[in-house]
């Protein structure tokens, strides 16, 4: 059994999972629509709010650790397929899936770029940056 990485921030593992899953294509591709439709559930596509379902599938989901190293650069957007499958009409006004806690960068040594949403902790930013990795608000 292959080992998995052990995150400790979610929004930070969805940031990694928008990059192998969607951009990458190294993870099979999560649909919402697909999966309410096999586990028999309904969702407001409306809604700017998470659907639980969603999150809870992106919490259990194992990342494996030889993936770690195809991180080279992270770029959170409003506009990212992750973030559009767990809230479908989230619109990146509010701080539902800003990163917290940064400890999981020493999970990535080749993490060289990060695009952040905003939060206005400008430490984040520094110690991003005291890290080697070029680290800015979106």
């Amino acid at each position: 059994m292959s080992q998995t990485i052990p995150f400790t921030d979610l929004n930070f593992k969805l940031a990694v999972i928008q990059e192998l899953m969607y951009n990458q294509e190294l993870l099979p591709k999560f649909d919402l629509g697909q999966y309410a439709a096999e586990k028999g559930f309904t969702y407001d596509g409306g809604s700017v709010e998470a659907v639980p379902e969603a999150l809870a599938y992106f919490e259990a989901l194992e990342v494996p650790a030889e993936f770690a190293e195809k991180i080279t650069e992270i770029e959170m957007d409003g506009g990212n397929e992750i973030y559009l499958q767990i809230a479908p009409n989230w619109d990146g006004e509010d701080s539902l899936f800003n990163v917290d806690e940064f400890a999981d960068v020493a999970h990535f040594p080749h993490l060289k770029s990060m695009t952040l949403l905003y939060t206005g902790n400008d430490d984040a930013l520094e110690s991003l940056r005291a890290r080697g990795i070029e680290a800015d608000w979106l």
